[in-house]
């Protein structure tokens, strides 16, 4: 079940800060980010190169990002950041309320929902979407180059390189599914699953109203159900996606049924696994599998 963090939390979180709202660069003269998950961190240290410190809050792949409750160090980080990307949707709520709490002149926020005109209720994995994850790259190419002003040229350089050289394979692995794939019925344990299914040109045939009911914690419909279970039952799905990260008793149960019914089942998570890995050698890994669980 997905949990809220309570304002009782949260008040506590904010009053135990207690920080400067001036910039601390710690010394290496590089742009200070934060993000608060380590999907855009990833990507941000790469644009910015040697002209960023990236620090992400959340980086454990146990971590349930929607459920994530700040701590004081997460305020203090983001009360020194000069850049600071929050996702945005719904899906990190903690982290406008930290911004809110410790203002700070000339900082640049990036809320990446924002950006494509997302809210919360909407899908919030925007991640997951080769063409935003493309967009997000040129949007943070120009905030740290505006940032940066007297290192711009070498951050538009280093940001398009990362587009065309760093997220070459991911997306050559995405367009081989494409290719091959495009169409294919598939299934999923929740909607973190519909941007990328969308990107490979997958026909995601679980009911929306199901992977949204996972993904926020609550209870899908009987119909929802006995159609998703039907979908395995009737092998009539190519592969089933299973994001590893929001498994209960009854997704365990339906990722066995997939299994004993001989439908691949493709793991995925919200975050970077293993942590240390860069976002597009995680999400071309998971590619991937997914490519060759379809056939190859």
């Amino acid at each position: 079940m997905r949990r809220i963090v309570s304002t009782v939390a949260l008040a506590v979180v904010l009053a135990a800060c207690g920080v400067s709202t001036s910039h601390v660069d710690f010394g290496t003269g590089k742009i200070q980010v934060v993000a608060a998950e380590n999907f855009w961190g990833s990507i941000a240290s790469q644009v910015g190169g040697s002209h960023v410190q990236v620090t992400s809050i959340i980086v454990n792949p146990d971590t349930d990002p929607h459920a994530y409750e700040p701590t004081p160090s997460d305020a203090r980080l983001i009360a020194q950041a000069q850049y600071v990307i929050v996702n945005g949707a719904g899906y990190d709520a903690w982290a406008p309320k930290l911004l809110d709490a410790n203002p700070a002149s000339g900082r640049t926020v990036l809320t990446v929902g924002d950006l494509f005109g997302k809210k919360e209720g909407d899908n919030p994995h925007m991640w997951y979407s080769p063409s935003y994850v493309d967009q997000v790259v040129d949007r943070m190419g120009s905030d740290l180059a505006k940032i940066d002003s007297a290192d711009a040229s070498a951050i538009t350089q280093q940001a398009a390189q990362y587009k065309s050289t760093g997220l070459k394979d991911y997306h050559d692995t995405v367009s081989a599914i494409k290719a091959k794939y495009s169409g294919s019925r598939v299934g999923a344990t929740e909607s973190i699953a519909a941007y990328l299914a969308h990107g490979t040109g997958l026909n995601l045939v679980t009911p929306s109203s199901y992977l949204k009911s996972i993904s926020e914690g609550t209870d899908p419909s009987a119909a929802d159900k006995a159609e998703v279970q039907n979908e395995i039952a009737s092998r009539s799905i190519k592969v089933f996606i299973f994001n590893s990260q929001n498994s209960t008793p009854d997704i365990q149960g339906l990722v066995d049924k997939a299994t004993a019914q001989g439908i691949p089942v493709v793991k995925i998570t919200e975050t970077l696994a293993p942590a240390t890995a860069t976002f597009q050698d995680w999400q071309t890994a998971q590619l991937k599998d997914l490519l060759h669980a379809l056939g190859g």
